[in-house]
């Protein structure tokens, strides 16, 4: 079930428990109305605390969207927090008289009656309940989430790859090899690349990846509809690593996995198009640099890269990181290499090892 069908039900709820909080309901269910709403104000601060969490450290950006929801729940907890606690406290009451029988009290129930700590301890401990619930369901994500992954396979034939004349992890002998479709602006790109290598290893030679980058930009892929400014610099940057294979195909992979590093704060930022040009140029020379830069065979390649793309989008899923074997694609999302093995035998049907 999407986290989005969850946080709609715990709406809903709060909704209908808010019908019954009025005046004219009778004081029980009022009081078990605000008990229910205390519970799922809780809930709804601790997901949205928790939510915010997932978007500055693992995701490393925020959604204007989501962060608006998140904010307006976190207002409606405290707003439902700082108001429940007379009517959740089953002693605390006003008495009221009757114009028809003065002087004959007859207890009711307050919306706006306070005293010292009235209620306090029960709402505090209801709304605690819904912040374990939203822990509970942090904790789900945290070690239950499943691999997440789309794929397909493509029905026209895929261009063919010389392994023994492109940027590839693993040995160009290989038996297996399968293409890489990424981009160096890319979050999950980054993660898959620095899982190749072990991945490479547990096969003992037999399998390789052949690095196709495939950047998500108009100006060189024409599947990409719009341009996006995340993905400005995507078509130079792929340039400029294919010139450092060109120019010194033994410095490519280290130029490649410094493309993917980071060098200090709590998450990986894309590298910029003058600081990966500068570091290639202090890699492979300028001039050999430049001589690179203008072989034909780059546009080539990428071109290659960029139709394998075209040929295995399918419903307009145009998402990298791309792994391709033959006919078969995958979007892998993996964890860690044990996932990734797995994508490969399962939806790539790669032999075992």
């Amino acid at each position: 079930m999407p986290v989005s069908g969850l946080a709609a039900g715990v709406y809903l709820a709060m909704l209908l428990a808010s019908l019954f909080i009025g005046p004219a309901t009778e004081a029980p269910v009022q009081r078990l109305a605000w008990r229910a709403m205390l519970v799922l104000a809780g809930a709804v601060a601790g997901s949205a605390v928790w939510f915010t969490i997932v978007q500055k450290w693992v995701f490393g950006s925020f959604c204007p969207y989501c962060m608006a929801t998140h904010l307006t729940g976190l207002l409606l907890a405290a707003l439902v927090v700082w108001r429940a606690p007379l009517q959740t406290n089953g002693d605390s009451t006003d008495v009221a008289l009757n114009p028809r029988q003065v002087g004959t009290p007859i207890p009711s129930v307050s919306p706006t009656a306070s005293g010292p700590g009235n209620g306090r301890s029960p709402a505090l401990g209801l709304t605690l309940v819904g912040l374990a619930l939203a822990g509970v369901l942090a904790a789900c994500q945290v070690v239950f989430v499943p691999t997440v992954y789309r794929g397909g396979e493509s029905r026209s034939r895929q261009p063919a790859i010389d392994q023994h004349a492109v940027p590839l992890v693993g040995s160009p002998d290989a038996a297996y090899v399968v293409t890489v479709l990424f981009d160096y602006n890319c979050p999950h790109c980054q993660q898959l690349h620095f899982l190749l290598d072990e991945v490479v290893r547990r096969y003992g030679g037999k399998l390789a990846f052949a690095l196709g980058p495939t950047p998500l930009n108009p100006h060189c892929n024409p599947y990409i509809p719009r341009n996006v400014d995340e993905f400005k610099d995507s078509c130079d940057l792929a340039k400029v690593a294919l010139a450092v294979w060109v120019a010194k195909p033994e410095a490519f992979r280290a130029f490649d996995q410094w493309m993917f590093s980071f060098d200090s704060g709590d998450r990986w930022r894309p590298r910029s198009l003058d600081d990966a040009r500068a570091k290639a140029v202090a890699w492979v020379g300028q001039a050999k640099f430049d001589a690179a830069w203008a072989n034909p065979w780059i546009a080539e390649y990428l071109q290659t890269a960029i139709r394998i793309y075209g040929d295995t989008i399918q419903n307009g899923n145009g998402a990298v990181p791309r792994l391709v074997f033959k006919s078969r694609w995958v979007i892998p999302q993996p964890k860690d290499a044990d996932d990734l093995v797995a994508i490969l035998q399962d939806r790539l049907a790669v032999p075992t090892p």
